[in-house]
């Protein structure tokens, strides 16, 4: 198996990217974030998501010369449209302007809407909890969970993350999707043909199903049952109102997640 320095593969997904229509920023932000995600082990979210990606690129599901600008701001409030490009560089400037409008107003918020897939939450985080901040991020996703006793998938993976800096050592991070697993990881279980635990996933039919491709036809489990399933309804009714997004069930699959997030100076509640 070749092994590749974290500067080759990003260089290498650099180029991927932009042979399939990204401007350089974009093809830069995304390889970095993805690279970061298979440092950290996080296949699911990491250059496994590169021909995904190219696919949207080419298929036109994600706009490669998309420039992300703010277009609102008042106080310590900004809403960021990715323009249908991918998300990284959308939530690089929305991360950007939270800390400063943090700075000057001791709490801000940050949307991002009209955007792609947004991979490892936490990742969008890092320059929060590097600027001595608490941060928040919520973002929605296409439909992939029934509510409980359900079979038709209706709210999505819905991941949170936060940061929390320390006086001593790097700052806390927390990332998590709202299902029982990260619906990445049926991906990465269909491509290497390996099954996977029942409490997963289900089929089609709404049947409990160890198959990786079922489960991808068919639902994700939430976390948490009757009452984790609850939490995603939470974080789509959040983040489509502050931004004005879409709600999961109202947009195609991996193309387009929206995220809202929060940035703070002083102790966030």
């Amino acid at each position: 198996m070749p092994r590749y320095t974290i500067g080759s593969l990003t260089d290498l997904a650099s180029r991927a990217l932009a042979r399939a229509g990204a401007n350089p920023d974009m093809a830069r932000a995304t390889a970095a974030a993805l690279v970061a995600a298979d440092a950290q082990g996080l296949a699911s979210h990491g250059v496994s998501r590169v021909p995904q990606y190219a696919t949207h690129l080419a298929n036109g599901r994600a706009d490669g010369g998309a420039v992300p600008a703010v277009v609102r701001a008042k106080g310590g409030a900004v809403l960021v449209d990715a323009r249908c490009g991918l998300a990284f560089p959308a939530c690089a400037l929305a991360v950007a302007t939270a800390i400063e409008r943090a700075r000057e107003h001791g709490v801000a918020f940050a949307g991002v809407t009209n955007s792609h897939h947004f991979g490892v939450a936490a990742y969008h985080l890092s320059p929060v909890g590097a600027a001595g901040m608490v941060g928040l991020a919520f973002g929605n996703s296409p439909a992939a969970m029934p509510a409980a006793g359900g079979r038709m998938p209706i709210f999505g993976t819905n991941p949170i993350a936060a940061v929390f800096p320390r006086r001593t050592g790097v700052p806390l991070s927390i990332d998590l999707s709202l299902s029982e697993v990260a619906r990445g990881k049926l991906m990465v279980a269909a491509r290497e043909g390996k099954a996977i635990p029942l409490g997963w996933a289900l089929d089609r039919d709404g049947n409990p199903t160890t198959d990786p491709k079922a489960g991808l036809e068919g639902s994700m489990l939430p976390m948490g049952g009757a009452k984790g399933a609850m939490l995603p309804l939470l974080v789509e009714l959040l983040v489509t109102a502050l931004t004005g997004a879409a709600i999961g069930g109202k947009h195609r699959r991996s193309s387009s997640t929206r995220a809202t997030g929060r940035a703070s100076a002083r102790r966030s509640s």
